[in-house]
C-alpha cells in the first residue's frame, strides 16, 4: 500500500468528499486507512469498570484506501505516487505532479 501512517490524504468519494487529514492508521489486510476527522460514527457503549466511559462516543471508522488520494507537502495537492531509486540505491515515494520526494 503506498499511503503510511503520518501522511497527509484528501477524500475523493463519500459524505467527506474534499476533507484532508492524517492518517492514524493503515489496516494493510483490508486495505483500508483510519483519518482524522474522517467518517465519523457513534458508538453506543457500556461503562465497563473505570476503564472506559459509557454513553455515546464518537470515533473515526476505516475507510477504503482507494477512496483517499495522498496530499503532496510540496505542491499541496492530491497527486498520485510514483517510485524513484536514490543514489545511495534507497527505493523513495515520489510525488507524479511536481516530482519530488515525499517524506
Amino acid at each position: 500500500m503506498k499511503i503510511r501512517t503520518g501522511d497527509t490524504v484528501m477524500v475523493l468519494r463519500g459524505k467527506d468528499a474534499g476533507k484532508r487529514g492524517r492518517v492514524h492508521q493503515v489496516l494493510t489486510s483490508e486495505s483500508r486507512v483510519i483519518v482524522e476527522g474522517v467518517n465519523i460514527i457513534k458508538r453506543h457503549t457500556k461503562p465497563r469498570g473505570t476503564v472506559r466511559q459509557a454513553g455515546i462516543i464518537e470515533r473515526e471508522a476505516p475507510i477504503h484506501a482507494s477512496k483517499v488520494m495522498l496530499v503532496c507537502s510540496k505542491c499541496n495537492r492530491p497527486t498520485r505516487i510514483g517510485h524513484r531509486f536514490l543514489d545511495d540505491g534507497a527505493k523513495v515515494r515520489v510525488c507524479v505532479r511536481c516530482q519530488e520526494v515525499i517524506e
